[in-house]
């Protein structure tokens, strides 16, 4: 009884920090639509481009050898959207979002994700007005490949000391999070520079606008994150080491 108690309490307080402020107009995190530069948008995309085609790679890889693993790829493609389609006002004017993409890092590896998060991403820019077509390089090299590749370190690392594995998914959603807007401040600031300073203080400025909602943003993902995994655990439906 105490054990469902807290995992009611863990799941209630991270959903509550999620959806506690309701959404309103804003600039997403998701570089919005013919934001970039021309130049910096198609560097992107070519940059994406091969993590996106080994992604399909590993993905086709995967469902031939477990079709019954189409399941577990569509919840975590679902996870990713409705996490990373939340968005939260920043008390700076702009806003964040979750990212969503440690379940399939963790489940599939980081290559599966580039994939998912292409998805997301194409559906989230037609359909929600997040992000763009044009960007969707930026925002999948930044959400969907980065992010996802130093989560998986995380977790690689955080496994092979034997770390409780509740702790590992944790730091492998939050760190993954936070990765993802350190990219996209980097991305902002190189096509940016603070005509004074130069790239480096527009990198700080990005950073900056994001960072005091983007961590206990990044907590309540971890938070949610472990409940899921846990439970999925709980019903055999995954194993305990990424496939990756």
């Amino acid at each position: 009884m105490q054990q469902k108690l807290t995992q009611f309490s863990l799941t209630g307080a991270a959903v509550t920090i999620l959806l506690m402020i309701a959404p309103q107009e804003a600039f997403a995190m998701h570089i919005m639509e013919g934001f970039l530069p021309p130049m910096w948008a198609i560097a992107w995309w070519l940059i994406f481009l091969p993590f996106l085609g080994a992604g399909i790679v590993r993905l086709k890889a995967i469902v031939q050898e477990d079709a019954n693993q189409k399941v577990l790829l569509a919840l975590c493609g679902a996870f990713i959207f409705v996490l990373s389609a939340l968005k939260i006002p920043s008390v700076t004017g702009s806003c964040s979002h979750p990212t969503g993409v440690a379940l399939a890092v963790i489940l599939f590896g980081p290559s599966v994700v580039a994939v998912l998060g292409s998805i997301v991403l194409l559906f989230q820019a037609l359909l929600l007005a997040h992000g763009g077509l044009t960007t969707l390089g930026a925002n999948g090299m930044s959400m969907a490949v980065i992010g996802p590749i130093v989560g998986y370190l995380v977790w690689r690392f955080t496994t092979k000391l034997g770390w409780r594995k509740d702790v590992c998914v944790f730091l492998v959603a939050v760190i993954a999070d936070l990765t993802t807007y350190f990219v996209t401040s980097v991305q902002l600031g190189v096509a940016f520079p603070d005509p004074q300073m130069g790239m480096g203080a527009a990198i700080l400025k990005f950073m900056g606008i994001f960072c005091l909602t983007q961590v206990p943003i990044a907590i309540a993902e971890g938070l949610l994150t472990v409940l899921v995994y846990d439970q999925l655990v709980k019903r055999n439906l995954v194993g305990n080491e990424v496939r990756a």
